[in-house]
């Protein structure tokens, strides 16, 4: 009608009556609340209103468009944007593989990850802010799934001038009398207790200390010293040696230390996309021996 500037001639481009289109454009004024044409028995013009409309409905209805075919693949699964909440250990060995895999299974999904540490993992789920997180030992939380996802050995990380770097695995006992290095807790709590506890177990309480600055960096300065031995999961303290020539990784001895990478999710979003991210995780996860805990 705005292009034809003639009811006639737009009601047969329409291929509907004029009658019928006159009322729809009488309920298009009505909803937006002021006349879109100015009409008399000889011809049409548009208001100025009428032109905005014009200008503006073909981005608007590019958008309405968009927004409606990603909801109908969102709906089967085919593709959408999944946003991926990861706590930095996952970067040490499981992240980038189980990225490889959804790239691979799922060419059309679209991963938004993440770092976020673990302890706010679980409220932007149920915030709608993530739709899958990766943390570290999680505790239970309402509305949040969780499967346990990478089940790893806590490792010592030590100097290599370290009394007890000789010795090919350490148990937890040993490690009284030194100054633990570990994550700050208000990152990953569960895991922090964890460790806590299991000392307690083993006949001590710790001496601890929590760095704050970024994770690698921070521990190999601070065990550079040769004073403290630091408590990671494997895979962080595996790449952390690697990072510096002086530090040693040896198996921490004691069946109560461990550290759980897990998947999480929001229970109540039924997303097949979400279904399917999930199915790939276990799958990775059977395929790299994630579950096997191979050390003591």
């Amino acid at each position: 009608m705005a292009e034809e500037l003639h009811f006639g001639r737009a009601a047969m481009r329409l291929y509907i009556s004029q009658p019928s289109l006159s009322h729809q454009i009488r309920k298009l004024e009505e909803t937006l609340g002021t006349p879109l044409f100015v009409r008399s028995s000889r011809w049409v013009q548009l208001t100025a209103a009428g032109r905005t409309l014009l200008k503006e409905a073909p981005t608007a209805l590019a958008a309405l468009e968009q927004a409606a075919e990603r909801t109908r693949l969102a709906g089967s699964g085919a593709a959408t944007t999944i946003r991926l909440g990861y706590t930095p250990v996952a970067n040490f060995g499981t992240l980038t593989v189980l990225l490889d895999a959804l790239q691979e299974e799922h060419p059309d999904l679209t991963i938004d990850a993440r770092e976020i540490f673990s302890a706010e993992i679980p409220e932007r789920l149920c915030a709608g802010d993530l739709d899958i997180g990766l943390a570290l030992s999680p505790p239970p939380f309402d509305g949040v799934g969780s499967e346990v996802l990478r089940r790893e050995a806590v490792s010592a990380l030590l100097s290599t001038r370290h009394r007890l770097a000789g010795a090919p695995k350490i148990p937890l006992a040993d490690l009284r009398d030194e100054t633990l290095l570990l994550f700050p807790r208000r990152l990953a709590p569960a895991y922090y207790d964890g460790i806590v506890a299991a000392c307690q177990e083993a006949g001590f309480t710790p001496e601890i200390c929590a760095f704050e600055e970024p994770p690698v960096n921070a521990m190999l300065a601070r065990l550079s010293g040769g004073r403290e031995v630091g408590l990671a999961p494997a895979s962080f303290a595996e790449h952390a040696a690697n990072l510096g020539t002086t530090l040693a990784v040896r198996d921490v001895v004691d069946p109560q230390v461990a550290a759980d990478l897990s998947v999480l999710w929001p229970t109540n979003d039924p997303s097949p996309a979400i279904a399917s991210v999930l199915a790939t995780a276990r799958r990775c996860a059977e395929r790299n021996g994630w579950l096997r805990r191979t050390t003591l």
